[in-house]
């Protein structure tokens, strides 16, 4: 999810009966202005009145500690994915994305962060499936598949492409494809029509491909994202309304090809 003023039932049932989705990734600024560490009331209220829209949908749900550098927020993301378990424990719908994008930084280092979240989780919720990231924007997946985290069940590692960035070809698929036959559970909660800095071309023939090998490799996915910006990966036109009830020319190209592709699998 995008822009704050979707992030209200309207919308979530509006994706779930129009666009047919089955998950949501509901992502909590952390770092800007306006984001957790500076405002973690506002923040926690936007995201849980979210999540709990999509649970009573039946959706699954993504709580996606936004954050690039969550290692050196180690404290604050352990106190809201304790008040996360402690809220949803039981309720099979949720799962914890606790590192969205680490940057430039080993595998170790994102590693001791998430042992120590994963182990504060785990004191109220044992069962639901904990995403962690791997470094590099999750791209460096095959680093962490060589060594992946020991002594807890459920535990899934994110992905993430985009799907015209010139680096992001056949040798990120390459990684990936290295990471899934090592039995490493991958998940991509994070994937754009466009590059990765949300703009960039919408190359369908690209998107197509990168589609295809998902749906090969049974992925679940999670695509970037519900806001009206002029940008390619912005599902929606500027100025698409709050309450959700977009009408197809509220969509933008990007907006139109996800709906399409979710429609055809969630039939």
């Amino acid at each position: 999810m995008g822009r704050k003023k979707y992030y209200n039932q309207d919308v979530v049932n509006w994706l779930q009966s129009d666009f047919n989705i089955s998950l949501l990734r509901v992502s909590m600024a952390v770092q800007p202005d306006g984001g957790y560490l500076q405002n973690p009331v506002e923040q926690e209220e936007l995201v849980t009145r979210t999540i709990d829209a999509a649970v009573k949908k039946n959706l699954y749900v993504l709580i996606d500690w936004h954050d690039h550098h969550a290692n050196e927020h180690l404290d604050q993301s352990k106190m809201f994915f304790a008040k996360m378990a402690k809220r949803y424990a039981g309720k099979p719908n949720i799962i914890y994305e606790i590192f969205n994008e680490p940057e430039k930084i080993t595998w170790q280092a994102v590693k001791d962060y998430a042992v120590q979240v994963i182990a504060e989780i785990r004191k109220y919720d044992t069962e639901n499936i904990i995403v962690v990231g791997s470094p590099h924007w999750d791209q460096d997946i095959d680093v962490a598949a060589k060594d992946p985290i020991k002594g807890f069940s459920n535990i899934a590692y994110s992905f993430h492409f985009y799907a015209s960035e010139p680096s992001h070809q056949e040798i990120l698929m390459k990684r990936a494809d290295e990471a899934i036959s090592s039995g490493l559970p991958v998940f991509v909660t994070e994937w754009g029509v466009g590059e990765a800095n949300g703009d960039g071309k919408f190359d369908v023939e690209k998107t197509d491909k990168w589609y295809s090998w998902m749906e090969k490799n049974k992925l679940s996915w999670a695509n970037w994202n519900i806001t009206d910006k002029t940008e390619t990966t912005a599902l929606l036109a500027p100025g698409a309304s709050p309450k959700g009830k977009w009408k197809p020319e509220m969509l933008t190209p990007a907006g139109k090809y996800i709906k399409m592709q979710l429609r055809k699998l969630n039939k």
